[in-house]
């Protein structure tokens, strides 16, 4: 019996099954594609065999890192989301991922982010996925890009507020937790940032209190990154101020 695919991810919160964008991606995809993976949600990627999430573990023993390629090879597996699609509905996917990593993610502009939203919300209109009624590759791109900006108490809210006027969008990630992760769907908001002291997660008693600190690291990085790049935190540099001439020698001196 061929050993089953293994997928390395980011633990979930807040109701969602994992907290950062490429592995909600890779964990949606494999969903609507029926794809039987053994899934490790972890908060330590030295843990994953590619040391970065998320990170797929294949049958022949080899690791993918990035969603685009883990996707590819669970199509050469057969689990094809995207099986039905027409040309142009491939193309209109490929458009719309670019629209996505370009605008929203990066969220350099509010009003970049609110057009992506709205156009995304015109997109979809009153269909239950992008395509009609069963979910593809796009909806794991679109899911796991909106879902935690619904779901995640964000310091800004403006984007967060925005998201909740489009109300089919808003539904739409509603129903994918509900149908494809309903045990996180289920779960309270806002708890277990680090993860339970499982001995696959975080191996023996004497390294538990080591790997509970890494984990809680790490959790804590991967908000801040998400936080900083959506545009909800910056960071004011300030130039530093000019010393006064009749110091500068005695400056010098002292850095030497």
């Amino acid at each position: 019996m061929a050993a089953p695919l293994e997928l390395f991810c980011w633990k979930g919160d807040y109701g969602l099954p994992s907290v950062d964008v490429d592995c909600l991606t890779v964990l949606a995809y494999a969903k609507f594609a029926g794809a039987p993976l053994k899934v490790h949600k972890i908060t330590n990627p030295w843990r994953s065999p590619t040391g970065t999430l998320p990170a797929l573990k294949t049958r022949e023993g080899g690791s993918i890192s990035q969603p685009s390629k883990i996707i590819i090879h669970l199509r050469k597996q057969k689990y094809n989301a995207d099986y039905d699609l027409s040309a142009k509905e491939g193309a209109d996917t490929l458009a719309f991922v670019s629209l996505l990593e370009e605008k929203l993610l990066p969220a350099l502009l509010y009003r970049d982010a609110f057009e992506c939203m709205t156009l995304l919300s015109q997109r979809l209109g009153s269909q239950k996925f992008f395509f009609g009624d069963f979910p593809s590759s796009l909806d794991a791109y679109v899911f796991a890009h909106l879902a935690p900006l619904l779901k995640i108490k964000l310091p800004n809210g403006k984007l967060q507020q925005h998201l909740n006027s489009l109300n089919n969008l808003q539904q739409y990630c509603t129903n994918i937790l509900a149908l494809y992760f309903p045990s996180d769907a289920r779960e309270a908001p806002g708890h277990k940032i680090h993860a339970p002291p499982d001995s696959s997660d975080f191996g023996n008693e004497p390294h538990k209190r080591r790997n509970q600190i890494l984990s809680a690291l790490f959790a804590v990085g991967a908000m801040l990154g998400y936080a900083i790049l959506t545009g909800i935190l910056t960071i004011k540099r300030e130039r530093p101020q000019l010393k006064n001439s009749s110091h500068d020698d005695e400056d010098d001196e002292d850095e030497d």
